[in-house]
């Protein structure tokens, strides 16, 4: 079940009243709001964050800062989980909001989104950088600038004439289900060891593809 399905108020949140003795951390995944925009290319980001959300019992939904965000527990740490509900070119006027309403720094805003120059199934984390012709980075980098961690998921270029646009918001296909699978197990894996061990283990552990 999508966790967008099971919405419950600020008061069932089991975390809500407990005392974090660890980080916080918010990862934001990036897509389009709406369910003709659900199995989009374009938002993988917001499947890796239903994967995440699915997998940790992030039962709690709630609409703030124009996402719809739930939490969890890793370790000593709290992982908010954000889906912008912006639409992809103005992600950053919810996940700026976010970071300070939660008082995270920016080096504890973790961003998964797709990739049209990474080759499908393939993974790459970075430190920090550029928005790299990506709109939705592009926002979110003018509200808490370049210097937070990424994770990026490629699914390569249309071929023939298909224009970019109709690319992106074309669904995934029967026959690549099994690697977009791959692909949010592993970032799940990776946003773990991002926040366990850091950045650069979390490079050499995980970047790559999911089909070698």
């Amino acid at each position: 079940m999508n966790f967008l399905d099971r919405f419950f108020d600020r008061q069932d949140d089991p975390l809500g009243n407990q005392p974090v003795t660890g980080r916080t951390y918010l990862v934001a995944g990036l897509g389009n709001p709406g369910r003709e925009y659900a199995g989009n290319r374009h938002n993988i980001g917001f499947m890796a964050i239903d994967r995440l959300a699915n997998d940790n019992n992030a039962r709690t939904v709630r609409l703030k800062n124009k996402a719809m965000t739930g939490d969890f527990r890793l370790g000593e740490h709290k992982i908010v989980l954000a889906k912008p509900q912006t639409f992809m070119n103005l992600s950053g006027d919810a996940v700026g909001p976010l970071a300070k309403f939660y008082k995270v720094d920016p080096a504890q805003v973790i961003v998964i989104y797709d990739e049209l120059d990474l080759e499908f199934g393939t993974i790459r984390i970075r430190e920090k950088g550029s928005a790299g012709g990506h709109n939705g980075m592009k926002s979110i980098i003018k509200h808490i600038g370049p210097d937070f961690p990424r994770i990026r998921l490629g699914i390569s270029r249309p071929q023939g004439k298909m224009p970019v646009k109709a690319y992106v918001l074309q669904d995934f296909g029967k026959n690549e289900q099994k690697t977009v699978d791959l692909i949010l197990d592993r970032t799940v894996s990776a946003v773990e060891t991002i926040v366990r061990d850091g950045v650069n283990l979390a490079m050499t552990r995980h970047n790559g593809t999911v089909l070698s």
